[in-house]
């Protein structure tokens, strides 16, 4: 059953400068995150992207960022290149108060947007 949905999109041009200010990155993108980033020939539209998908979580648990910080909702990469979410303690805390169990992701980007969507599952009750 889905308990939640979140949506984000942005403008890729907002990101042109904070790409590459470490403070920022370290901010909001976990190490494992940093490094996928990194690793891309297209580091500025994967990091908004990614961005993007951590606002769509928060929206698809209902809080925003109020009782967790963006660094709490990981979003790695399986071999094929398909997203998922991995939660920190902060934002898995407030998720098991609300029953949901599971998180599915979607992220697209141009050379102008970047765009997400989460859906947030979880029983019925």
């Amino acid at each position: 059953m889905i308990k939640g949905i979140g949506t984000d999109i942005l403008e890729i041009v907002r990101f042109e400068k904070l790409i590459s200010n470490n403070s920022f990155m370290t901010k909001y993108y976990t190490e494992k995150e940093r490094a996928y980033i990194a690793a891309r020939p297209n580091m500025t539209e994967t990091a908004a992207a990614m961005f993007c998908a951590k606002e769509a979580a928060a929206k698809a648990i209902g809080t925003g960022f109020r009782d967790f910080s963006p660094k709490d909702i990981e979003i790695l990469h399986e071999d094929n290149g398909k997203p998922y979410i991995v939660l920190g303690s902060k934002a898995e805390e407030t998720v098991k108060k609300s029953g949901m169990v599971n998180f599915n992701v979607s992220m697209s980007h141009c050379r102008t947007y970047a765009t997400a969507f989460v859906t947030a599952e979880g029983g019925n009750d």
